[in-house]
């Protein structure tokens, strides 16, 4: 069995890769600091003997370089039985990728549908069609966008960037469980104390005080972990919370609204470094 996982050079990512080779997985890790990619490899391996724990390098910010580390592992392995999205950025300010991209969307939503279409005919190829696990947030819960602004060109926020990004790759999420062959759910790991929010000034006064509350890497990968070995049993199009079903936003499933998001996406990916 092959899964993939991006983001697992730290936070709760590291534990999932973990948890993944321990059920027997070959995992194959995707992120942009090959040393952090060697590191983790070695900090599995040494604790699972015998696991098989391999890297490919790229920039998840970077649609073209996400494309081409999907493609990279669909050549390598034919069939992929589980995709673990788990990357995610929050910044401070607006930023904007070299392709043009505003960089929380960037890597929060526009990367993982590249990747879910690169490597959609090796999910196929698994046996029910593969797993799709996106590691979502409950800042979703109450969060609203603006298909007309997805990239937040009027009032960016850094909540509201980081929240609207979520909330947009669930609805993702969803409609791949409904157009894809396998399964696809969202969940949320809780607050989590991880480096996402380790930003200077006050917001990362904020977050650290917060997230003295939070929960450990460790216990983060306890839900997105219990969907990932549902596999394809797992109910699909589903937001998980504490391993368990629950509400999501209900505009991820307001149908009009999705396809007006998934078409502004569509949009986003033709551009530079989408096609």
């Amino acid at each position: 069995m092959t899964a993939v996982v991006t983001g697992a050079t730290g936070g709760i990512g590291r534990f999932i890769a973990l948890g993944l080779a321990q059920d027997g997985y070959r995992v194959v890790l995707i992120g942009r600091d090959r040393a952090r990619l060697d590191a983790c490899c070695g900090w599995v391996a040494g604790l699972v003997p015998g696991a098989v724990v391999l890297a490919e390098s790229a920039d998840l910010s970077l649609l073209a370089e996400t494309r081409r580390a999907g493609r990279a592992a669909a050549a390598r392995w034919g069939a992929v039985d589980l995709l673990v999205l788990n990357a995610g950025v929050l910044d401070t300010q607006r930023q904007v990728t070299a392709e043009g991209h505003e960089r929380v969307l960037a890597v929060n939503h526009l990367s993982p549908a590249v990747l879910v279409e690169t490597l959609a005919p090796a999910l196929a190829a698994a046996p029910g069609g593969g797993a799709i696990v996106t590691v979502g947030s409950s800042t979703s819960d109450r969060a609203r966008i603006d298909p007309d602004d997805l990239e937040m060109r009027r009032r960016w926020s850094i909540q509201g960037a980081y929240a609207r990004s979520k909330l947009a790759v669930m609805m993702a999420t969803f409609d791949w469980a409904e157009r894809l062959p396998g399964v696809a759910n969202v969940v949320h790991p809780g607050l989590v104390r991880t480096g996402l929010a380790a930003k200077p000034g006050v917001v990362g006064l904020a977050w650290s005080v917060i997230g003295r509350f939070g929960r450990s890497p460790q216990q983060g990968a306890e839900t997105p972990l219990h969907v990932a070995r549902l596999g394809v049993t797992a109910p699909s199009g589903r937001y998980w919370k504490d391993c368990a079903e629950v509400r999501a936003n209900p505009l991820a499933r307001d149908a009009a609204l999705r396809r007006r998001v998934l078409e502004a996406t569509a949009r986003l990916l033709d551009g530079p470094g989408g096609g």
